[in-house]
């Protein structure tokens, strides 16, 4: 049997991880864990095995099987309970220090204990209790044991509110953290647009509607105006007019008829047709992207955590030469017992300076406030992952529709006699067209009205003005009339137009590209960016010249969503790849990439949730800017660890030796965490300011 279920709880990717290789220990279980989506498919040989797959999914830390038909919470209401008890905590952190600092008597000296141990355990003894479960599991070197070491070794020291503010800041940096991976981690709900529920199948007993999973290859499929094609075939009946930006991501509908060969997932904008199946649905390009995107977020959930990493090699090596400095060390003095006492406190002083207080707080510190920065910048950036990522991408590549350029049709070129009467009789004939390149006319005055518009799907309209019969449309629909037409360049997209049997002219429909997008690609290589690439859908004549405008390396035209992703994949092998576009078709590249970067405006929901940074003004020169914090923001992070790092064992060496007292002691754990903390804050120092202003004073 096969299941497909909807998890909650899953935070982590290295959790994912570690749940599907459990699930995959059962006999007769074989388990695939999709952190980004949260579900598990099982394939279980039997009730028993599916049975106690559940009990292990149910037993995996805070995960727990969903009940479809819940009401999904908001991310806020999800997250409250943990909310509130950090304000909890950090109202008791600041009751604390006032009381310690204003009081007198021993009066408020047991009240600001008090207060400190209310805001220690309000939040830290989940994280306590999370050391205990790992430690019983055999996962001891966590960032869990790293806080409950940094927090005890304060309060063996007597730093009653630094070890309440180690787990305040610590609890408030994962809560921030949960948030943006529970945004992120929605259902791809935008993707399944491209599935139709249903499709109508002809048979000998006549139209049958059935899932789309039950197409075969042959079947003979019936596709009315405005419904999807289920699957990939060729047209056998009628002629139409194709919506295929799910696809391909270009606005640009394609005209279709007898013998072309369509896609499932395109959308049927003109007449009836009927499709013969040349693929089962599992075949189709449909079920192909939801694939992708599949297999792409199980390669992105590969990532771990900084502090996860350093806590693996740092606090084990610490503990065991704590212990050795502690009990071996009196061996060597001559006397054991005597000095024994004397070791164990240097050992202590020793585990106390080691306390990595200033690397636990002010790394994820500095991932955050450079996070922070970014979003007030329009930038969202969904995790420190993507942000290191981003600060080490060498190789650009760009969907073009949506992206480099607007996605709305606009005239260019306009070759006739009479333009300007070329431009009003089309305006009126457009203005009655359910076509989407109408648009294009849309703002165009017109005199004139047509009457008796007759719309021909895969060649044009028809209509009359002024008693005259009037034929608007492409190349074939002039040639159905015998009218001989001039042809723009190579690539263009035309609207011809003939009046009363005598040929007008004719109008190119362009996609405008964006502002500042020049800039830009120019910026991008100021910042590290080697090579910018486009990767589009589009035809190659149409791809070039907009790159050439750009100042693009190269193109890569007339693409499908799984062209896309083996291209990406080359790139891949020059360096670190950005890639950044708005389609639902862009999603799989987004997460092939090692930086996916969606619009936030005209981005489909699927490629938001599938990117790791979201421009919301839909501008590119918002990306230039986004790779310089991640670039800073990781500069500060390096010297936080050097800095952290080097002091720490200079002072730990003088610790052993006993020379050092214990006032110093606590200036290597407090002093440079602190130090650490407010260098991280130079994250969110607004340079922009700083070039907008100097740039003027050179204009002046």
């Amino acid at each position: 049997m096969v299941r497909k279920i909807r998890i909650e709880g899953l935070d982590c990717a290295t959790c994912a991880g570690e749940l599907e290789r459990k699930l995959n220990g059962i006999d007769g279980v074989k388990a695939s864990v999709q952190f980004v989506n949260q579900t598990i498919r099982l394939e279980c040989g039997s009730q028993q095995a599916y049975q106690e797959a559940t009990a292990v999914i149910e037993g995996f830390d805070e995960v727990k099987i969903a009940e479809e038909e819940n009401k999904r919470e908001s991310l806020w209401q999800a997250h409250a309970a943990e909310l509130l008890q950090v304000i909890f905590s950090a109202v008791f952190l600041v009751a604390g220090i006032v009381t310690e600092k204003v009081g007198a008597g021993n009066a408020a000296l047991i009240a600001g204990y008090v207060l400190y141990g209310l805001a220690y355990l309000t939040v830290g003894w989940k994280i306590l209790w999370e050391t205990v479960k790992n430690i019983v599991h055999g996962r001891i070197f966590d960032e869990n044991f790293l806080m409950t070491l940094a927090s005890i070794g304060a309060i063996i020291l007597g730093q009653y509110a630094e070890a309440a503010e180690v787990m305040v800041l610590y609890s408030l940096g994962e809560l921030l953290q949960s948030i943006a991976v529970g945004a992120s981690r929605k259902s791809i709900a935008a993707l399944m647009d491209l599935k139709t529920e249903t499709a109508r199948v002809i048979t000998e007993d006549g139209e049958k509607l059935i899932p789309p999973e039950e197409i075969r290859r042959g079947d003979l499929l019936l596709i009315k105006a405005g419904e999807k094609l289920a699957t990939d075939g060729v047209i056998v009946e009628g002629v139409t007019t194709l919506d295929t930006r799910s696809l391909s991501g270009e606005a640009m509908p394609r005209d279709a008829g007898v013998g072309d060969v369509v896609l499932g997932g395109s959308i049927n904008v003109g007449g009836v047709i009927k499709v013969r199946a040349e693929k089962d649905y599992s075949d189709s390009t449909v079920a192909k992207i939801l694939d992708l995107v599949e297999n792409s977020s199980a390669k992105k959930a590969k990532s771990e955590k900084f502090i996860s990493k350093f806590a693996a090699i740092y606090t084990p090596v610490v503990c065991a030469a704590a212990v050795l400095l502690a009990f071996v060390a009196p061996v060597f003095t001559g006397n054991y017992v005597a000095n024994l006492g004397d070791w164990v406190n240097r050992a202590l002083v020793f585990l106390v300076i080691s306390c990595p207080c200033a690397l636990v707080i002010s790394v994820p510190l500095s991932y955050f406030s450079g996070i922070g920065f970014a979003a007030k910048k329009g930038i969202l950036v969904k995790g420190s992952t993507g942000l290191d990522a981003l600060a080490d991408t060498k190789i650009a590549a760009f969907d073009k529709t949506g992206t480099l350029t607007y996605g709305n049709f606009k005239i260019g070129e306009v070759q006739s006699e009479d333009k300007s009467e070329l431009l009003k009789v089309l305006a009126a004939a457009e203005k009655g067209s359910s076509h989407p390149i109408a648009e294009a006319f849309s703002d165009i005055a017109t005199p004139y009205k047509a009457e008796q518009i007759t719309e021909h799907a895969g060649f044009g309209i028809s209509c009359t003005i002024d008693g005259k019969e009037v034929w608007v449309g492409n190349e074939k629909w002039m040639n159905v009339h015998s009218i001989f037409v001039q042809k723009p360049a190579e690539g263009a997209t035309c609207v011809y137009c003939a009046a009363a049997g005598k040929y007008l002219g004719y109008v190119t429909i362009e996609d405008q590209i964006k502002e500042n997008v020049k800039k830009a690609v120019a910026d991008l290589r100021k910042q590290g960016i080697e090579e910018c690439y486009m990767l589009t859908g589009d035809n190659e004549a149409r791809a070039q010249n907009v790159a050439e405008q750009i100042g693009l390396n190269g193109v890569y035209a007339e693409l499908l969503p799984e062209d896309k992703l083996n291209v990406a994949r080359e790139l891949k092998a020059k360096g670190k790849l950005m890639y950044a576009g708005d389609g639902i078709n862009d999603a799989p590249v987004l997460m092939e990439a090692d930086v996916g970067i969606s619009m936030g405006g005209v981005g489909s929901d699927a490629a938001i949730e599938a990117s790791e940074v979201v421009l919301m003004r839909d501008d590119l020169s918002l990306l230039p800017l986004a790779k310089k914090i991640a670039r800073r923001t990781k500069r500060i992070v390096l010297q936080n660890i050097v800095l952290s790092i080097a002091i720490k064992v200079v002072v730990m060496a003088l610790g052993i030796c006993n020379l050092i007292p214990l006032g110093l002691a606590v200036f290597a754990d407090v002093g440079v965490m602190m130090l650490a903390v407010l260098n991280s804050f130079r994250t969110r120092i607004d340079f922009t300011k700083n070039r907008a202003e100097s740039s003027e004073s050179s204009v002046a």
